[in-house]
C-alpha cells in the first residue's frame, strides 16, 4: 500500500521524479498518510494530492476503457455475496473445494493489492466482509491481467472462478474472469490508522463506514434496535402510523422549535418537535394503541446527548395509567438489549449496564436517596411543601456541591425537579425509574388525584441520562385549557421554550379521549447505550455539522470560516 501512494505521489509531484525536495501537504489529521521523510510540513489542510491522485486515476480510467471495459457498468450478474461465501465454505478444507469444483461469481471494493511479476492477490469488501482473490495472467489473459494491474485501492470489481485454498489455507477465489465495475477516484485513508479525524468521520460517514468496521456495526445494531422495538410493540398489538413532520403550533413537548415557510399558503409552519398531540388525536379517533418512530427537531445546543434532528419512539395506550405504560416501556428496552447484544448486559465506559435488574424511586424518594452526606440532614417528604425548607436544602447543597440555579419566583415543583438534577442524575448509571413529577414542569400529564402539585409521570434513566419520558394522559379539556394558559404566562416571563395554546387539540379532547399512558423513548440514546457510544453523533449516519472551512454556506452570500 505504501509502494501505492508513493506511485501516486511521483505522479502528482514532478519534483520527486527530478530528484528534488518535495512539498508534501500534511492530512495526517485527516488520513493519516505514511510520513515521507525530507517532506516540508504543510500545515494548511490543502486538496492537491487528492487533486494530483484523482487526475491520475482519471487517466487509469481512460486506459480501463481502451480495454474494452464500461467505465461505469450498469450491473453485474452474480451468484455469491461475499458474506455468503465466508459462510458457506469457510470451514470447507481444500480436499473439499477440488471435488467438486466450486465455481463463484462475485463483487466487492477492492481494499488490499498486490502484484508479484505475472500473479497478484486483491481483497475484496462486501457487506463489510473480505474475501482473498487470486489474479494469474495465465488465467484471465493478457487483458485481464493488464486491467488489474490499473486497478486501484477502493476500485469496484466483479470475479468469476472457483474457490481454492492458498498455501497459507487463506479461503479465496482463483480469478478466471475480472469485470471492472466502479473507480475510486479519491484516495482511501492509509488501513493502519483509518480515517482517524472525528469531525471528518461524521462529515464523510461513507469513508467512515468503509475504513471502520465497528462504525458499520453500531449502525447495524441501531437497525436491530428499531425491529425490535417493532416487534415488541406489535406483539401487544399496537398499529404504526405516521403524523405530520410540519405543524401550524409547536406541541407536544417543551422545547424551542425550527420555523419554516409555506409559500403557496403563505404561513409559518414549525418542524416537529415531537408528535405527541396528533397521536393522542388518534386515541380519540379510536385507535387505541397507537405508536410512531418519528423524527424531532429541536433547536437548541450540541452535545454528547444533543442533536438538533433526532429520533423518537411515541406511543400510547387507551384504558391504561402511567403504571401500564411504564412495565411496558421496561420490557421494550429490556428485551430490545437482549435483541441487540444477545444478553441484559452491556459495557458502558468503566460500568457494565444490567438491563435485567431496574430500580424505581420518585423524585422525591430518589432527592432523599442520593442527598450527600456533606450537606446535612436529609429532606423529608413533608419538607418538599414548604417553600423555607426547599430553599435552605437549596442554600445548603450549594455549599456543599457544585452550585445549582434558583430563583425564588420559580414554581415549588421546579425547583424540586431541579434539584433532583442536581443530586440524584449522577448516580443513575443502572436503569432507574424516576416516577411523580412536579405538575409545574409536566403541561400534559394526570396530575395525582391525593396531590394535585404532582403528576402520574416517569422518567426512565440509564448511564447518567434519561432516554424515557411517559404519564398518565391528561384527558379533561377545561384542565388542559388551565395548563396552556399557565405555559403562556411563563412564555410572557421570557420561557421560549414553553407550550402553547392548541386550541384544535382542546376541541379534539373535547370529544371525548379514554384514560390512556403515553411514553417518549430516545432511540438515540437508547443506541448509544447499547453500542458504548459516548456522543450522540456516533449513532447518528449524518449528525448535522457547520460547513466545512472555505465553503459557501447553503442560501448564504459569505464563505463560511468556523469548522
Amino acid at each position: 500500500m505504501i509502494l501505492r501512494y508513493i506511485q501516486d505521489l511521483a505522479v502528482a509531484f514532478p519534483e520527486m521524479r527530478a530528484g528534488r525536495r518535495p512539498v508534501v501537504y500534511n492530512r495526517v489529521s485527516q488520513f493519516s498518510l505514511p510520513a515521507l521523510e525530507g517532506a516540508i510540513p504543510c500545515q494548511r489542510i490543502l486538496l492537491a494530492f487528492d487533486e494530483n491522485v484523482y487526475e491520475l486515476r482519471r487517466q487509469k480510467l481512460k486506459q480501463i476503457e481502451a480495454l474494452g471495459q464500461a467505465a461505469y457498468r450498469s450491473k453485474y450478474d452474480f451468484t455469491h455475496t461475499i458474506p455468503q461465501i465466508l459462510k458457506e465454505y469457510s470451514d470447507k478444507s481444500a480436499e473439499q473445494l477440488e471435488t467438486p469444483r466450486v465455481n463463484v461469481r462475485a463483487a466487492g471494493r477492492i481494499m488490499a493489492i498486490r502484484l508479484m511479476g505475472k500473479a497478484g492477490f486483491c481483497h475484496l469488501q462486501q457487506g463489510g466482509e473480505r474475501l482473498q482473490i487470486y489474479v494469474k495472467k495465465d488465467a484471465v489473459g493478457d487483458q485481464g491481467f493488464e486491467l488489474y494491474k490499473l486497478l486501484d485501492l477502493g476500485d469496484h470489481v466483479g470475479v468469476s472462478g472457483y474457490l481454492f485454498r492458498t498455501r497459507t489455507g487463506e479461503l479465496s477465489i482463483h480469478v478466471e474472469e475480472i469485470t471492472f465495475l466502479s473507480k475510486d477516484l479519491l484516495p482511501l485513508p492509509e488501513k493502519f490508522h483509518g480515517l482517524t479525524d472525528v469531525e471528518l468521520r461524521y462529515r464523510q460517514r461513507y469513508v467512515d463506514l468503509l475504513m471502520n468496521p465497528g462504525v458499520r456495526e453500531v449502525f447495524l445494531k441501531r437497525s436491530q434496535l428499531v425491529q425490535s422495538l417493532r416487534r415488541t410493540l406489535e406483539s401487544h398489538d399496537f398499529v404504526e402510523v405516521e403524523t405530520p413532520m410540519m405543524q401550524p403550533i409547536a406541541g407536544g413537548a417543551v422545547a424551542r422549535p425550527f420555523v419554516t415557510h409555506h409559500n403557496t399558503l403563505d404561513m409559518d409552519l414549525f418542524l416537529r418537535i415531537a408528535p405527541e398531540l396528533y397521536l393522542k388525536r388518534l386515541v380519540v379517533g379510536g385507535f387505541d394503541r397507537v405508536y410512531e418512530i418519528n423524527r424531532n427537531f429541536r433547536n437548541e445546543g450540541l452535545g454528547w446527548r444533543w442533536n438538533p434532528e433526532f429520533t423518537m419512539l411515541e406511543f400510547y395506550q387507551a384504558y391504561t395509567d402511567y403504571q401500564g405504560v411504564m412495565d411496558l416501556t421496561q420490557e421494550l428496552i429490556t428485551q430490545a438489549a437482549h435483541d441487540v447484544t444477545g444478553g441484559t448486559k452491556t459495557k458502558w465506559g468503566e460500568h457494565e449496564i444490567d438491563w435485567g435488574n431496574w430500580r424505581r424511586f420518585t423524585m422525591r424518594e430518589a432527592i432523599i436517596h442520593y442527598w450527600p452526606d456533606a450537606a446535612g440532614a436529609k429532606p423529608e417528604m413533608h419538607d418538599f411543601a414548604s417553600p423555607d425548607c426547599l430553599k435552605q436544602f437549596v442554600e445548603r447543597f450549594n455549599q456543599a456541591r457544585s452550585h445549582m440555579a434558583y430563583d425564588p419566583k420559580d414554581p415549588l415543583g421546579k425547583t424540586i425537579a431541579n434539584l433532583f438534577e442536581a443530586v440524584a442524575e449522577e448516580h443513575l448509571t443502572q436503569p432507574t425509574i424516576i416516577y411523580e413529577f412536579p405538575t409545574a414542569i409536566s403541561p400534559l400529564s394526570k396530575q395525582k388525584p391525593d396531590e394535585t402539585e404532582w403528576t402520574e409521570r416517569f422518567e426512565i434513566f440509564a448511564g447518567q441520562m434519561e432516554i424515557s419520558n411517559g404519564f398518565s394522559e391528561l384527558n379533561d379539556p377545561e384542565d388542559q385549557r388551565r395548563r396552556f394558559e399557565d405555559q403562556l404566562k411563563e412564555r410572557e416571563r421570557g420561557d421560549d421554550e414553553a407550550h402553547q395554546m392548541d386550541e384544535d387539540y382542546i376541541r379534539a379532547l373535547s370529544y371525548g379521549m379514554p384514560p390512556a399512558g403515553g411514553v417518549g423513548m430516545g432511540v438515540d440514546r437508547l443506541c448509544m447505550l447499547l453500542t458504548d457510544s459516548h456522543t450522540i453523533r456516533d449513532v447518528i449516519l449524518f449528525p448535522l455539522l457547520r460547513p466545512e472551512k472555505g465553503t459557501r454556506a447553503e442560501g448564504s452570500g459569505k464563505m463560511e470560516e468556523t469548522v
